[in-house]
């Protein structure tokens, strides 16, 4: 999968906006939503949240997990295990990086928020070099991480 099919895959996610318009309820393919009604908070997916920000007509919420406080946890709970530790998303990189793109005047501290992603992300790319290094230097039969097992056999191929 690249980049383009991941993002459209979390634009899919629900968020919460506050309407600055009013609407009945919306029936989509993937499901209603709505109604809307000014001031009041709705959740909807992402392409729609950015859509009506884009349009100037809602106000997006950042998700719960999207805060300085808690990012910092993930991020130090992250730097102090030696395997991959649960992410608040699935989609955690591409939210991130489309609110911050469209909506950051929504955001408080956008700017630590997304250097605090940036960092969790770059321990866990490091983490991965590292299981892969040793994978290779080891010649290990098959190699397991938190989120796959890939098995290979090294000797067998004249690797």
């Amino acid at each position: 999968m690249d980049a383009s099919e991941v993002e459209f895959l979390a634009e899919k996610e629900l968020v919460s906006i506050i309407p600055n318009f009013s609407l009945d309820k919306v029936y989509l393919i993937g499901g209603d939503i709505g109604p809307f009604n000014p001031g009041l908070p709705v959740q909807v997916p992402l392409w729609l949240a950015v859509n009506l920000k884009q349009r100037q007509k809602c106000r997006i919420v950042p998700p719960e997990w999207m805060d300085v406080e808690k990012l910092e946890e993930i991020r130090d709970h992250e730097r102090r295990e030696e395997t991959f530790t649960p992410m608040p998303n699935p989609h955690y990189m591409e939210l991130t990086k489309l609110l911050l793109n469209h909506a950051s005047d929504n955001i408080p501290k956008a700017d630590e928020i997304r250097t605090l992603v940036k960092d969790t992300w770059d321990t866990r790319i490091a983490k991965l070099r590292l299981s892969a290094d040793s994978f290779v230097r080891e010649q290990e039969a098959h190699a397991k991480s938190a989120f796959w097992t890939v098995e290979v056999s090294w000797k067998t191929r004249g690797i």
